[in-house]
């Protein structure tokens, strides 16, 4: 990966502005960034319905495997 030079400008006290060039130290510039990011969209975009109470641990597995099955199965008559 080829280095460049960026210039960060943040309207912080010296205090943050270390911690900041810390983390990029430590963790590099990319996730020092990502640690903080705020996304545009919600991590899960889809709900399920429920019974009404904490579903099982297998009640869960079990959904979310016919959920990816559901997904990755093609479709019939599709032939790719």
């Amino acid at each position: 990966m080829s280095m460049k030079r960026i210039n960060v400008h943040a309207d912080a006290d010296p205090d943050d502005l270390a911690i900041i060039k810390e983390a990029a130290r430590r963790r590099g510039i990319h996730l020092a960034a990502m640690a903080n990011r705020v996304w545009d969209e919600p991590l899960f975009s889809r709900t399920f319905e429920g019974p009404g109470r904490t579903p099982s641990r297998a009640e869960v597995s079990d959904t979310v495997a016919d959920a990816v099955g559901r997904e990755t199965d093609p479709e019939p008559g599709d032939d790719g």
